[in-house]
């Protein structure tokens, strides 16, 4: 009885834990969720959420307000002040007091000072400084809004190459799964050919061993796509869980409606590296500046009351003030130097640039022909490679090749279709990347930028 008990307990705990192993592998199905997405809405969701893209954003806001700083220093300077002083046995002798009468005057008793004042100042000249620097926080501000731009673009190859190692693993994943159930499929055969006497078994080993090895391949291959699908999800900020399901569709749709152009404007980073050279030359009118004298008008009231000896009301002042460093002579210089070399820095840096970018348009369309040239081959290749399989599996079914003709035949038509469905991944990839080159990808996918 006690032995039925324990039977009975031990089913049950069998069964609980059976009913939660099933809960959780639902659950564990279900956690995942699938999201279909488009590049264009990728490179969005990417330009929106990354942060680059809003370090880039914060730049140019940095950019904007220090422009509208340096365009306040052109507008009068105002200032009020006062001040109240107690006095304390303060010993006052003023020759304002009447000596009309014989008697020593009575000691003035001052315990107080009151004081009030109103400046304002408004400049007129400082040897174009001002002009000059307004001029450098303009350039400096359209040339962080024109990086901005061009950190988008770059933020939008990033994502094109991750949706590339994505699909290509994907496909991959596909292209052995299926494979995977071909071969397994032969193993049963071989099997029971084997056990009627009809192949070796050396034969059932090796295919055997090739479902072992296509195993292996598809491990891996699983690990790709995951490994790529979190890199692409943590760039788009979506959830963990998030599985990216590609519209290829709509990929190849935007290549056949914005063809390749060459380009005839410039790319945002040399757009941007021209302005700041533009910043750099007004620099070294701003350095020069400092050889000038500086004038300004100024303006003022004053109100003074010294308790018991004046009082002042209504005293308006104003004139022209004139400064000039005798030291700036001999000391700017060196200032006016430094400017003029971080000037031709900036040019030679303006100059290298050119020259890559006309290296990266060069290679890029280049890898580009190439890849559609490749993908041509590999579309070839896989025809051959399915009727040199066929052709193998009637001789192997007609016993004229061997078990090692039938799974060579099969690796290479495995392998042909691998590098199809790469090879046109390929070339998605590096259209995106001569668009990039030339500073179009963005264009080319009708994303407009703030």
């Amino acid at each position: 009885m006690v032995v039925a008990n324990n039977k009975i307990q031990n089913m049950k705990k069998q069964a609980s834990l059976l009913f939660f192993l099933t809960l959780l592998s639902l659950g564990s199905g279900y956690a995942q969720e699938k999201r279909k997405l488009t590049l264009k809405e990728a490179i969005e969701m990417a330009v929106q959420n990354s942060t680059s893209a809003e370090l880039a954003t914060t730049k140019v806001k940095s950019a904007e307000l220090a422009l509208a700083n340096t365009k306040n220093n052109q507008y009068p300077g105002a200032k009020i002040s006062g001040q109240y002083m107690r006095l304390s046995s303060a010993n006052v002798k003023s020759n304002l007091q009447s000596n009309s009468s014989s008697e020593p005057a009575a000691p003035l008793k001052v315990d107080q000072l009151l004081l009030g004042q109103a400046n304002v100042t408004m400049p007129i000249f400082s040897g174009f400084k001002l002009k000059n620097s307004i001029k450098t926080s303009e350039s400096l501000y359209q040339a962080e809004t024109f990086a901005k731009k061009h950190s988008n673009e770059a933020i939008g190859l990033e994502v094109v190459e991750l949706f590339a190692s994505l699909y290509k693993a994907q496909q991959m994943t596909l292209l052995i799964a299926d494979n995977l159930k071909t071969a397994e499929q032969r193993v049963k055969d071989f099997t029971a050919m084997e056990e009627n006497g009809l192949i070796a078994r050396n034969d059932l080993l090796k295919a055997q061993l090739q479902v072992s090895n296509i195993k292996l391949a598809l491990d891996n291959a699983k690990k790709n796509a995951a490994i790529a699908n979190y890199q692409l999800i943590t760039l788009l900020k979506l959830p963990e869980s998030t599985v990216v399901d590609i519209d290829i569709e709509a990929i190849k749709k935007d290549m056949a409606a914005h063809p390749y152009q060459k380009s005839e404007g410039e790319r945002n980073d040399l757009k941007a590296l021209s302005l700041k050279k533009a910043a750099a030359d007004s620099e070294i009118k701003v350095a020069k500046s400092n050889y000038y004298p500086s004038l300004a008008l100024s303006g003022g009231y004053i109100a003074l009351d010294l308790n018991n000896v004046l009082t002042v009301t209504n005293a308006m002042n104003f004139g022209l003030g004139f400064s000039y460093d005798l030291s700036s002579i001999f000391k700017n210089g060196k200032q006016v130097q430094f400017a003029q070399s971080k000037a031709k820095e900036t040019s030679l840096a303006l100059e290298q640039l050119n020259e890559q970018v006309k290296e990266e348009v060069f290679q890029a369309s280049e890898n580009y022909n190439l890849s559609l040239k490749q993908s041509a081959v590999y579309d070839e290749a896989v025809a051959q490679a399915s009727e040199n399989y066929r052709i193998v599996k009637d001789k192997y079914d007609n016993s004229l090749s061997t078990t090692n003709d039938l799974l060579e035949a099969d690796f290479e038509q495995l392998q042909a279709q691998i590098n199809q469905a790469l090879s046109k991944a390929d070339v998605a990839q590096k259209y995106y990347e001569l668009q990039f080159a030339s500073g179009q990808l963005l264009n080319s996918l009708q994303l407009t930028q703030n």
